[in-house]
């Protein structure tokens, strides 16, 4: 794939030895090369370029990709054909990720630009039983309907998003960034509240109805989080509201934090696995890693990023962390990308008449008064989260005088993994009754004619964003510095942008202070220091 042969374009350290102790150059290690740990490099490259301080960076990343949760995969093993697997989206105000991508020459698009647009109806909002709401796309009619049918609530939940980002957008910017405390920082301008509150709650207090709240916001916050509005806070809520001018990254969104990375000129990585730190007398840390699964190496650092969830990470950290992250659940996304000659099937969702179709892009939510019980994460009646139809390819055919055939590529989200029956269902094949050869036939036991190729992903995404009102420090022990704090309060790309950002001048301006001021020998009196800033 293009990506990997990228990936041996950034620099590498021909030796794996550390560096030396007596050496002016500040030594970082970030454990990660996704958003955060792209992001971590790329500002703290900046900061110290300016600075004219020598920095030497590593990013170490197990997997054989950088990107993390922004990945893509090429449809009929096609590098024609890229689509992502993972994070697939950002929208303007993403400040981060805008920005890198103009500054890094890249080529942005509408997040949709590839749909077929084969039909009116781009959107539908099925609730296992028919479609609730369907958007039309180009339509005057799709606006008076929302408020036919939902009232004031459509302006009032698109007002409540704005303030509510307007606050989030804060962070950005002094006196707020960079935060040592996101919990200090949330609090200060004002998200606490959406933070502590179920979103269905959230909504309901800010007058948005029930029906709008049910039919609309939580179709989104399935689709992008796995979760109903009883489970997860109100201000994720709202970040799923937050859709104006949605892009992406022509080739696939990687390229953003692969450029980040090339341009902080880091030593990454690839396939490494950081298994152990060490914390030194002289207060440096020892990372204990192997590559490929070879033996054990050592190398040694002043500073280290832990750019991702801990609790994820199988790290060993001697001495134990002071400021331990919480370990908290997270979403198991089944994602399903495959392609056919197939379009969705009209009768599968109920669409009667000659010339039904299906829209092109189908998310979910519940029925009304369905009560999951304690179950408030359950998918409900649908079984699936979304299904969107991404683009059409040209499949080759046997006879090289025939025209290739135009195959329909789809990437459906769902809680498990998705039954053959299943599939042969929403495209509408003969056999209807769930099964194909047996109950545990899977998609790939369909036959070439109907699904041409498929590609299935188990992800760990993003966690449940159940509400609460503290979040992790950003510096967990002296000089083990972490992103991860974010996840449970936004998990975005450009959130963990974000952080890694903030991690990066909070670390340049720790450097800074240390010039500044005499610190004893003791870590923990500079620990002390550290977090009284």
């Amino acid at each position: 794939m293009i990506r990997h042969l990228l990936a041996a374009c950034l620099p590498n350290h021909a030796k794996e030895e550390p560096f030396s102790s007596t050496s002016n150059t500040k030594r970082v290690a970030i454990i990660g090369a996704g958003a955060g740990g792209s992001s971590a490099a790329y500002h703290l490259r900046k900061h110290a370029d300016a600075s004219s301080i020598p920095v030497d960076i590593t990013t170490f990343e197990r997997a054989s990709y950088v990107g993390g949760r922004s990945t893509t995969v090429d449809v009929l093993d096609h590098p024609a054909y890229p689509v992502e697997l993972g994070a697939s989206i950002f929208v303007k105000v993403n400040h981060h990720l805008m920005n890198a991508s103009r500054d890094l020459g890249l080529s942005i698009n509408s997040a949709d630009a590839a749909r077929p647009r084969e039909n009116d109806d781009s959107i539908g909002i099925w609730d296992g039983k028919q479609f609730v709401f369907v958007l039309q796309e180009n339509s005057w009619w799709s606006i008076p309907k929302l408020f036919w049918r939902y009232g004031l609530a459509p302006i009032r939940a698109q007002n409540l998003m704005k303030g509510t980002v307007n606050k989030f957008l804060k962070l950005y910017e002094e006196p707020m960034f960079p935060f040592r405390s996101l919990t200090n920082a949330a609090a200060a301008v004002g998200l606490l509240d959406s933070t502590s509150t179920p979103g269905n709650v959230f909504l309901s207090e800010n007058n948005i109805s029930p029906d709008f709240s049910r039919e609309i916001i939580q179709a989104s916050t399935r689709v992008n989080y796995g979760q109903n509005l009883g489970l997860i806070h109100g201000l994720e809520s709202m970040v799923c509201m937050a859709t104006d001018g949605a892009v992406s990254i022509e080739g696939g969104n990687w390229q953003i934090f692969h450029g980040m990375l090339k341009s902080a000129r880091a030593d990454v990585r690839l396939n490494h696995t950081v298994t152990s730190i060490h914390r030194n007398a002289d207060k440096t840390l020892t990372l204990t890693y192997n590559a490929n699964n070879s033996k054990e190496q050592k190398l040694i650092f002043d500073e280290v990023v832990i750019a991702g969830p801990l609790q994820h990470s199988d790290l060993s950290i001697s001495p134990p962390v002071e400021k331990q992250p919480d370990e908290i659940p997270f979403v198991t996304l089944h994602v399903t990308l495959f392609s056919s000659p197939h379009k969705l099937s009209p009768k599968f969702f109920k669409l009667e008449g000659a010339n039904a179709q299906t829209p092109e892009t189908i998310l979910t939510t519940l029925p009304s008064g369905l009560d999951l019980g304690s179950n408030k994460a359950g998918v409900g009646p649908s079984g699936f989260w979304s299904i969107s139809t991404l683009r059409t390819v040209d499949h080759p055919v046997a006879s090289p005088d025939q025209k290739p055939e135009k195959h329909y590529v789809y990437k459906v989200f769902s809680p498990e993994r998705l039954s053959a029956g299943f599939v042969n269902n929403i495209l509408g094949l003969e056999n209807t009754d769930g099964t194909v050869s047996n109950s545990n036939s899977t998609i790939g036991d369909l036959s070439k004619r109907d699904v041409s190729w498929h590609h299935e992903k188990i992800w760990y995404p993003y966690p449940f964003l159940y509400p609460r009102i503290t979040f992790e420090e950003t510096l967990i022990s002296p000089n083990i510095w972490y992103t991860g704090g974010i996840e449970s309060f936004i998990s975005t790309m450009e959130t963990s942008a974000l952080m890694g950002s903030n991690v990066a001048a909070l670390l340049f301006q720790s450097w800074q202070d240390q010039v500044e001021r005499t610190v004893g020998d003791d870590p923990v009196v500079e620990w002390e220091e550290r977090m009284e800033l």
